[in-house]
């Protein structure tokens, strides 16, 4: 008799193979057999239910938040079972005991977390980058999570002040290097660093490792290659993408390791990630391991009067509130006086994003209870003001004060060059791009893409009006064993015998995400967005469940991975 089996359901089982109905039997932490299976101890009646492996998010920023919170959420309630923290070069190790405070500006200004969060919330029990994942192991938490070795705290630990502004000497770049031979030897997804420059330090300064040399990059990239595992990950600067790709290709050349990139349709050049395209069909012919991480909409900013971002931000009297409790604006808000102030005064200069971010009205959508986030262009802000002959800002403050000033609206920022994301449908399908960029646990005060891998299922392959959709078995195989095997997690990711039990039941006609909620739920009372799901009728980890109909159920089965090794929890 088996211990547990999901009876009946339609199997998706994250190979893309068509969906099949079948029974799944799960013994312990491992899932026993699939077929027409025999009684069971215990039952889960799945007719009429997806059933699929669990979902593993590869692009993450839980870096802190995994020191606080058992159930990593939103990720947990997005029926996903394993995520990989420490991208785009920002993490929390190793850390010289000095270094503590700037690291954390660091992941204030880069990922928009709360400092104050972070500053409660973190206990640091460590200095190295294996002493970390030390003090990670023994946390039980709802999912599994490893971590790349970040390149910003690892230059800034080893070159110090001279981290910010000067080239590595060869002595840094060894020095360097062997403490990423020491990380990945611990157990480090890979390694992981930045390049673009919207990536800064709550002082305005780059990240350390933006202008790093060549020299510097494949000395550390190297240890990939003499270790036999890892994953190079980089947040690119499109303005430099042709050139940035060059050696990114050289590197995966010479070490036969994944190089991966994040890859985005930017507004300056919207043609561009047709390039890179290029330069992934010409690896793909000629086999050299270089991938893009693309993601599943637009990377879109929420704005709203209790958000980081909005059209009024940078007006003086806005600044004058712009710290107070959510109460204490709300009141502030609903004074006539205020609002005619904000639509008549001048803006504080700031630079050249800020202001785009803060006067692209045509950019700008409203966001409701079901908000599509494949908006038409005549929804926008603009639009409206032209059709009713008012001013854009009018609109755009009429929207913000609703529903006693927290009316949303929607930013996005990239990917939606054309109005439209008929080019992530052709990216989802080119099989050197890698589904990911979620930023689960980041842009805690801008951005709510945690749930895009309920966005995947939702979007792509049932509620898309403006264009193809996607079929099922594919999304779902982008978010399960594609995302798995590039991190050499093989144990995962796949509905078949001797696989991890981690496993979703979706009920999906109802599977859906939540409206951007904004909650104060981090150390210290600190702000962040939050997307809920409904649909989960059950999330299993490691063969225990942990969302049941959509609540979680407190199990923490979950626990560190690191490469090469087992789970701590297996």
């Amino acid at each position: 008799m088996h211990d547990w089996v999901i009876r009946g359901g339609t199997v998706i089982d994250g190979t893309g193979r068509a969906a099949r109905t079948a029974d799944v039997a799960i013994e312990g932490d491992r899932i026993q057999a699939v077929g027409r299976l025999g009684p069971a101890r215990r039952e889960t009646d799945a007719d009429g239910l997806l059933v699929t492996p669990g979902f593993v998010d590869v692009h993450t920023h839980y870096d802190a938040q995994v020191t606080w919170d058992p159930e990593l959420t939103p990720s947990s309630r997005h029926g996903v079972t394993t995520v990989v923290m420490g991208n785009c070069g920002v993490g929390f190790a190793p850390a010289a005991p000095d270094r503590h405070e700037w690291l954390i500006g660091l992941m204030e200004g880069v990922e928009d977390i709360p400092g104050a969060a972070m500053h409660e919330g973190i206990e640091w029990q460590w200095e190295s980058f294996e002493g970390y994942l030390d003090a990670l192991e023994g946390r039980a938490r709802a999912i599994d999570f490893g971590a790349y070795l970040p390149h910003a705290p690892l230059r800034a630990y080893v070159m110090r002040d001279r981290s910010l502004d000067e080239e590595a000497t060869a002595e840094d770049i060894e020095a360097m290097a062997a403490l990423v031979r020491r990380g990945l030897a611990a157990g480090a997804m890979g390694f992981s660093t930045s390049r673009t420059l919207l990536h800064k330090s709550i002082d305005g300064e780059p990240v350390p490792g933006t202008f790093a040399a060549s020299e510097e990059l494949f000395g550390l990239g190297r240890e990939l290659g003499k270790a036999g595992r890892g994953v190079f990950q980089m947040a690119i600067q499109h303005e430099d993408l042709l050139n940035e790709l060059t050696w990114a290709r050289a590197l995966a050349d010479e070490t036969g390791r994944p190089v991966m990139f994040n890859l985005s349709q930017v507004d300056h050049a919207p043609d561009l990630w047709r390039d890179a395209v290029e330069v992934l069909d010409a690896a793909e012919r000629e086999g050299a391991p270089l991938f893009a991480q693309v993601a599943g909409r637009a990377i879109g900013i929420v704005m709203s009067f209790h958000l980081t971002a909005h059209p009024f931000a940078l007006k003086p009297s806005f600044l004058q509130i712009m710290h107070d409790g959510p109460e204490e604006k709300q009141r502030a808000l609903r004074n006539p006086d205020l609002q005619r102030k904000l639509l008549t005064e001048e803006a504080m200069p700031l630079g050249e994003f800020e202001t785009f971010v803060t006067t692209s009205f045509d950019k700008m959508f409203p966001m409701g209870e079901s908000f599509d986030y494949e908006p038409a262009p005549e929804l926008s802000v603009a639009a409206r003001a032209e059709r009713e002959g008012r001013a854009p800002a009018e609109v755009a403050l009429e929207y913000l004060l609703a529903d006693d000033s927290h009316g949303q609206l929607y930013f996005p920022l990239f990917n939606y060059s054309n109005g439209a994301l008929d080019h992530l449908h052709v990216l989802h399908q080119h099989d050197r791009t890698l589904m990911g960029l979620s930023d689960a646990g980041a842009h805690c005060g801008a951005i709510c893409d945690g749930g895009m891998p309920t966005f995947m299922l939702t979007h792509w392959t049932r509620d898309r009006s403006r264009g193809p959709k996607l079929p099922l078995e594919r999304v779902i195989q982008r978010q399960t064993r594609d995302t798995a095997r590039h991190f050499g997690l093989l144990d995962r990711g796949v509905i078949a015998p001797g696989m991890k039990a981690d496993v979703n039941v979706i009920d999906y006609p109802r599977l859906g995400v939540g409206p951007a909620e904004v909650v104060y739920d981090l150390p210290a009372g600190g702000r962040r967005l939050l997307q809920r799901a409904h649909g989960y009728r059950a999330t299993i980890k490691s063969g225990e469940l942990i969302v049941d109909r959509d609540a979680p159920t407190g199990a923490l089965p979950g626990g560190l991975l690191r490469a090469g090794r087992k789970p701590a929890t297996s």
